[in-house]
């Protein structure tokens, strides 16, 4: 897919299969941006998104945003413990972000 080129070769397949799978589970991007705006993470999702430096997120606000039983029915699909995807996520997501939404604007909602 798409973000096997941009990531893959820096996390893995099973982080890119798990990025993959929870852009699609938020309906795209702009879905993902939305959760992370209502745990209260708008500005490091905007982060990513603009063309400046990406804000970290920590993986327990993986686990936050995302909720620890998201978080672990991805870990268990891709064969992954629930704190080592945590830990990958929160490195791959922003990135993944950051690469799908060129000139700093996010795609519209597909599907």
């Amino acid at each position: 897919g798409l973000l096997d080129g941009l990531i893959g070769g820096a996390v893995g397949a099973e982080v890119v299969t798990a990025v993959n799978s929870l852009i699609q589970q938020h309906g795209g991007i702009q879905g993902v941006v939305s959760q992370l705006e209502q745990q209260g993470l708008g500005g490091v999702a905007r982060s990513w998104i603009s063309e400046g430096a990406n804000q970290a997120i920590s993986p327990d606000q993986i686990n936050q945003a995302f909720g620890h039983g998201m978080i672990g029915q991805l870990a268990a699909k891709v064969g992954m413990n629930p704190q080592d995807l945590a830990a990958k996520l929160s490195h791959a997501l922003p990135q993944a972000i950051d690469k799908l939404t060129p000139n700093g604007t996010v795609p519209p909602k597909t599907g």
